[in-house]
């Protein structure tokens, strides 16, 4: 990793895992493969704030904690990168293995618990969603009856999806940490 620090991703430690190495990788991994409209591609380390600030306007007074999650939901893709769920699951249960390992470690580094309760993964799955559906609508060249489908109806929410550049997005994931981490 830039941080210095090696990174097993067969065997992850806690201890290798920095918020900036997070931030820096997800900022520069495109969504959708990059087959996105605009002269950006919308990145992960973007997307994760986004379904951040979902879960606290769905979930009031949340704990920071679950927010944290949230943030941290796509983290082991600054390692693996962002694959598309059919792909996901042509690979099997060896890549869900590498993921949840990589998602374990980086949960325990920032105090999370290994596994979350199912209610907060469920809440942070269906935000994902929400946002993933907006992302397909108006930047990946699905129709609204094709991302009902795939990602169910979002209302009553409504989003608008701007990619940002890289640093920009590593500095606004960096400021949501800062946020939700700040006097724990």
């Amino acid at each position: 990793m830039l941080s210095g620090r090696r990174l097993d991703i067969l065997d992850p430690s806690p201890l290798d895992v920095e918020i900036e190495d997070i931030a820096h990788g997800l900022a520069r991994v495109a969504r959708w493969n990059g087959q996105t409209t605009g002269p950006l591609s919308f990145n992960v380390a973007h997307h994760s704030v986004i379904v951040t600030d979902l879960c606290a306007e769905r979930n009031p007074g949340w704990p920071k904690e679950n927010l944290l999650a949230a943030l941290l939901h796509d983290a082991p893709e600054y390692v693996i990168g962002d694959m598309i769920s059919p792909f996901k699951s042509a690979l099997g249960e060896a890549y869900k293995s590498v993921e949840r390992g990589l998602q374990r470690a980086i949960h325990l580094r920032f105090g999370l618990p290994a596994d979350l309760p199912h209610g907060v993964e469920r809440a942070i799955k269906r935000a994902d969603r929400i946002c993933a559906y907006f992302e397909a609508t108006q930047i990946a060249g699905f129709g609204v009856t094709e991302s009902r489908k795939l990602f169910g109806d979002p209302k009553p929410h409504a989003l608008k999806i701007e990619a940002l550049g890289a640093e920009d997005s590593q500095a606004l994931y960096l400021q949501r940490f800062t946020e939700l981490t700040r006097n724990r």
